[in-house]
């Protein structure tokens, strides 16, 4: 057990104590399927790299995702990859595998999901920025980490968000992006 001392610019003294891992109140896979979700799915557009897959189910399981649409190219649990990474979230987060990334948008559209590319494209809106729809339920569609977001799928889209960025790189990791957008939704609509 790890304890330590600090101090704020009031000196004042606080305990920190990391936490065990009993102690962290974790559900069990039944529990998790009978919690209540945040109103998101997410379109994972021919995503290539099995390790990204699975940290985005992981981070999918932290904030409760309804759904995920693994399309074209993404690879699909059981893999010893994406285990890697999801440490098990793939079998509390709700997944199924689509062929076509357009045809699974297509029919989010027609259940009424407000469709949201994270890419960097003009008319873009940095996320920041962004105000979710009110009492609307949201797909967002994560891109192929060398291609983006298919034009394709990008057409179909009824908003663009961007993450700001300052450095060379101009790019962040798939599954990066994809827990600062998380973090941000959640924060702006709470479960």
């Amino acid at each position: 057990m790890y304890f330590c001392k600090k101090t704020n610019s009031n000196a004042m003294q606080t305990d920190i104590k990391k936490l065990e891992s009993e102690e962290l109140g974790r559900k069990s896979v039944e529990e998790y399927k009978e919690t209540p979700k945040m109103p998101v799915v997410v379109v994972l557009d021919n995503v290539r790299s099995a390790h990204n897959v699975g940290s985005i189910f992981r981070t999918s399981d932290a904030f409760l995702v309804e759904h995920l649409y693994l399309c074209g190219i993404t690879c699909t649990p059981p893999n010893k990859e994406i285990q890697k990474t999801a440490l098990g979230a793939q079998l509390s987060v709700a997944w199924s595998y689509a062929q076509s990334t357009e045809e699974q948008v297509i029919d989010l559209k027609r259940q009424g999901y407000t469709i949201i590319a994270v890419e960097q494209a003009q008319g873009s809106i940095m996320l920041q920025n962004f105000a979710l729809p009110a009492h609307k339920k949201i797909a967002l569609i994560m891109g192929n980490e060398v291609f983006g977001v298919s034009n394709a799928v990008m057409d179909l889209c009824d908003v663009c968000i961007e993450i700001p960025q300052f450095g060379t790189k101009h790019s962040f990791n798939v599954a990066v992006t994809f827990g600062m957008v998380l973090w941000e939704l959640y924060g702006k609509r709470m479960l």
